[in-house]
Formats: C-alpha cells, structure tokens, sequence
C-alpha cells in the first residue's frame, strides 16, 4: 500500500470521526431552525459523517504528504550554506518576536493574547527567508568589511578570493590539474552539481570515446579534490527553468558576478556576449606558446597531408598544427621551415609555413 493511500485512509477516519461528532449539534441546529420538519438525528450524524469522511479522503494527501514532499525538494536543492542561513534567521526572527512579544502583549483584547504569536511566526519566516535567498549577498559583505581591514603580519590589505565557476569541458580537458598547481588561478573552484551530473553522463554514454572522456574528467576531478592547492567546491546552486548546462553555467555565473573557466569555443562566446567573465584555457596555452613571427625559421616533422592540395601538416611540441606549402612530398621527414602567417582564436592557433629551400 502506498503512502499517498494510507494517508487518505487514516484521513478519511480521523474526518469521519469529526464529522459524526459535529452531526449531534447539527442536528440541533437544524431542528430548531426547522421545527416543523421531522428530522432523525442518526440520519443526520450519517450524512455529516459520510461528508466529512469523503472530504478528509480528498484533501489528507494535501495537507500532509504533498508539503512534506515540497519540503524535501527544496531542501534537496538548497545549499548547505543557505539550509544553515534559513536557521540563522529563524533563530533571529524568535528573538526578535521575543523582544516585541511583552509591548505587544499590552495591545487590547483580543489583540493582546494574539499578536505576540502573530509575531513569532511572521518575524521567523521573514528573517529565515531573507538569509537564505540573500546569504551570498551577506557573507559577501562581511567578507568586504573584512578584506577591508588591515592584515596582520601583513602589513597590507586582505583581497577577497574569487568564485570560479567549471565547465564540464575544462574538467575533462584534464589541463586544469596543471594550472591548479601552479597558483595562477587564484580563487575558488566551483562545480555545480549539473555539471557533475554532466562529466557522469558522459561517463556512462554507449560511446566508447565519449564515455573514455568522460571517465578521464572523473579522475581529473578526483586530482583536484585531493590537490590542496586551489580549494574546490561541490555546489547545489542551479537555475530553475533552463535545461541547458552552458545556459544555467551562464546566468549563475551572472547572478553570482563570477567568471567561468572553459575551453569550449561557443560556450566562450556566448557568455562573452552576455558580459560574463570567460577563463579560456586554449587562450590560456596559446598565451604560454613560443611566439614565432612570420619570417623565423625552425624544423617540424610532416606526419600527415593537409585539406589544400599538396599541403603537409606537422605539430609542435605544443600541440600547435603547422600547415606547410607544399609540403606533401616530404612525408615524414624532418623539414626546415620559414614561418609566412599566424592564425590565432580562442580555438587554437595554426602556422601557416613553406620550406626554406623554396
């Protein structure tokens, strides 16, 4: 038997017990409003019991099991950090009714023996309320005031540390392990729970290669927890709506003014044409290349042919791709090339080059 049944059973007795209690002083009521009507009181009791009854099978679920279950998914899907915040504010909003509760009490009858209770409820919900829709917004002005004084041993200013939101692509990339460790990031990762459930999916596709990838992101995060240099959070934070994990990447990272680390060349995009922040890590890699101006020569080995007819291709240590004029007929060889043009994106960066005999 399911809950939802059980529920309405145990209702719909508990209201037929009501209702046939409440059918006596019906019953009265009736035959002295109606005193020339001949009126049997059980069949009275029966009928407001059977209504009650009928009543209490209907709604039970609705003022039991349905809010209990709302309670649950919202704390499923509120932060740690905002069920602790809801706490706080219930604990201010008893004090504060616990302020006003004796002035209240000196209001008129009835008002008296009411408002204080009144009170209680309307102060807790309100300030539990306010803390945990808002307590980003506070923490982070507590952190403010703190950064703003001086530093001991310092001798400086405290600066605040940065909220960084991570893309399922950055994650399996599997660069970011690197990048952590060298201390250039500076702030905070933050991966949202939809975008673990995504690097999961991944890791479970049918597919062979993206489920390689997937699992590849899976240790790559695994790295990161157990690397202490950069702190990493497991986030509850989501957007209500959107279905889309690029979409909720960039409007939480809107709402929380914070940028996002990716090497996904549309999500890039996107989110620059919405003003958020965008940490590219192929921008990143190209930044940290050797810098080759047109006229330099160096050697590459041609591994394969290129789109354009008698092009070779070869690859620097690197990674970067070097696309050589005719360069076809020196297939995996060593070439001594001159550098003849830079293509560079936030999707990588080719060389276009011809050998230095020509």
């Amino acid at each position: 038997m399911s809950g939802m049944l059980l529920s309405r059973i145990i209702g719909a007795v508990v209201f037929g017990i009501i209702g046939a209690i409440t059918g006596q002083p019906l019953f009265k009521y009736l035959e002295n409003y109606f005193p020339n009507i001949n009126l049997d009181p059980g069949l009275i009791i029966t009928i407001s019991a059977a209504v009650f009854l009928i009543i209490g099978f209907i709604i039970t679920p609705y003022i039991t099991i349905k809010p209990i279950e709302g309670l649950k998914k919202l704390f499923k899907k509120a932060s740690p950090q905002a069920l602790m915040s809801g706490l706080a504010g219930l604990l201010l909003g008893f004090i504060a009714s616990a302020i006003t509760a004796y002035p209240l009490s000196l209001l008129p009858k009835p008002f008296g023996s009411v408002m204080p209770f009144v009170a209680l409820v309307l102060f807790g919900y309100l300030f539990s309320i306010l803390l945990a829709s808002r307590h980003e917004d506070i923490l982070s002005t507590f952190k403010n005031v703190g950064d703003k004084m001086p530093a001991r041993g310092k001798g400086g200013m405290g600066e605040g540390v940065r909220k960084i939101l991570v893309d399922t692509s950055a994650i399996i990339d599997g660069r970011i392990v690197d990048i952590a460790e060298t201390g250039f990031l500076g702030g905070n990762l933050i991966i949202p729970r939809f975008v673990l459930n995504e690097l999961q999916f991944v890791s479970d596709s049918s597919d062979s290669l993206r489920r390689q990838r997937g699992r590849r992101g899976l240790e790559t995060l695994a790295e990161l927890q157990e690397n202490k240099t950069i702190p990493i959070t497991i986030s509850d934070l989501d957007v209500e709506g959107v279905r889309e994990v690029d979409d909720r990447l960039v409007i939480l990272a809107r709402q929380m003014k914070s940028p996002i680390l990716t090497n996904d060349f549309n999500l890039n995009r996107v989110a620059e044409l919405q003003g958020v922040e965008v940490l590219n890590i192929n921008d990143l890699a190209n930044a940290v290349k050797v810098v080759l101006l047109p006229g330099e020569s160096f050697t590459v080995k041609i591994i394969q042919e290129g789109k354009e007819y008698n092009q070779g291709v070869g690859y620097l240590d690197d990674g970067t791709m070097v696309v050589v004029e005719n360069g076809e007929h020196y297939m995996n060889e060593e070439l001594y090339v001159n550098v003849t043009k830079i293509l560079q994106t936030s999707a990588g960066r080719m060389i276009f080059a011809k050998p230095e005999l020509e």
